[in-house]
């Protein structure tokens, strides 16, 4: 799948019920990565099915993790936006009434064919990129102001992906340059963004795709420089999932 589709598909660990499949890259690799995986679900639903008396083809379900504040476009004035998608795609969409437990994310599932799904997808991330504005620049934001991070957390989502800036739609840049951006966190923070031998610390690299550098103690400061180097939307990403590991630390994972 990452050699057909160019994207970088990584896999959370751990032994929960849900995995998180993370998948970056242009869009039109993501969709290509995302329309794989639905048709590799409906595969082994087919493979499944051989041995059961069910005569009906159950639809592949998929779930999205998407930012709470995005939910409103998502959903449209009267339900009128996530009735046209429905209506056009021919897919089932829910958009979940409370948010996922100790986040400020909604779970939306979406079922039916792949090629349904596939097209719902293309159709949600033109909704959320639509709404894309980066804003906030804050060490440890307020939630209100962590929201407006969260559609940047788009590649955060268990299994079908929700797309990175793309040339394709207007008023983003086909290439935009690198910058840099810097941030200071207590000293007392530090270890939650680092994690044990630097796991956290890589894990946003990763994901992000930025550089991000953390100056050494100075004495006599009581904080530490953390510089983060990449496109626009890199760094915002590495941002967005900083700020998200320093609001759950100081919050002791608690719900925003």
């Amino acid at each position: 799948m990452r050699e057909e589709s160019g994207a970088r598909i990584n896999i959370s660990e751990g032994n929960c019920p849900e995995r998180i499949v993370t998948i970056t890259g242009p869009t039109d690799a993501i969709f290509k990565a995302f329309a794989m995986i639905a048709y590799k679900f409906e595969e082994d639903i087919i493979n499944s099915m051989s041995n059961s008396p069910a005569t009906s083809k159950p639809p592949v379900t998929l779930r999205l993790v998407v930012p709470a504040s995005q939910c409103g476009s998502l959903i449209g004035k009267g339900g009128s936006k996530i009735k046209e998608i429905r209506e056009s795609t021919g897919a089932q969409v829910q958009v979940a009434g409370d948010m996922l437990p100790n986040s400020t994310e909604r779970a939306v599932t979406i079922s039916g064919t792949p090629d349904a799904i596939i097209q719902c997808v293309k159709q949600i991330c033109v909704v959320m990129l639509e709404a894309y504005t980066i804003q906030g620049q804050y060490a440890i934001p307020h939630p209100d102001q962590l929201t407006k991070l969260h559609q940047l957390a788009m590649q955060q989502t268990p299994f079908p992906p929700l797309g990175q800036t793309n040339p394709a739609f207007p008023g983003l840049d086909a290439s935009p340059p690198a910058s840099t951006h810097e941030l200071t966190i207590p000293n007392d923070l530090i270890g939650c963004i680092i994690g044990r031998q630097g796991t956290k610390i890589n894990e946003i690299r990763q994901m992000s795709g930025a550089q991000i550098k953390i100056a050494n103690a100075t004495e006599g400061s009581s904080e530490r420089q953390i510089t983060i180097t990449g496109t626009p939307a890199n760094i915002s990403l590495a941002q967005y999932l900083i700020n998200a590991r320093l609001t759950s630390e100081v919050t002791g994972m608690g719900a925003l």
